[in-house]
């Protein structure tokens, strides 16, 4: 089992920068893929970046593409999304989640351990 716990979020101003952490409780988080997904007011949560096991591989969508970044630091078992150049439309909550496997995919339904979310608000 894995327990993810999301810090980071807020309320910053459009063309801003927020730093997101996942902590999860397993020592070996370093055989997880992990993957960052948003859920917006009144939509359906909506994949976001993944990173494979050892940091090597990532995926993002087109939405986010060249303003977020996702690593992960396996020795503090810690994953990250770096958000910059934030828009009002990257509002939502942002929740982390793992699967226990190495790759890194973009389906919600693969991932079997999920954070409890943390809300980023972008102000206009």
């Amino acid at each position: 089992q894995v327990q993810l716990v999301e810090s980071g979020g807020g309320l910053v101003q459009a063309g801003g920068s927020l730093r997101l952490s996942c902590a999860a409780s397993r020592r070996t988080f370093s055989g997880y893929a992990m993957g960052w997904f948003r859920q917006a007011p009144g939509k359906e949560r909506e994949f976001v970046a993944a990173i494979n096991w050892s940091g090597g591989g990532s995926a993002y969508s087109n939405s986010v593409k060249g303003r977020f970044t996702i690593s992960r630091d396996n020795a503090k078992n810690t994953g990250y999304l770096q958000m910059n150049s934030l828009k009002p439309e990257d509002t939502a909550v942002y929740y982390c989640a793992a699967r226990q496997y190495s790759i890194a995919v973009v389906t919600e339904a693969d991932y079997a351990y999920w954070g409890q979310g943390t809300q980023v608000t972008v102000s206009s």
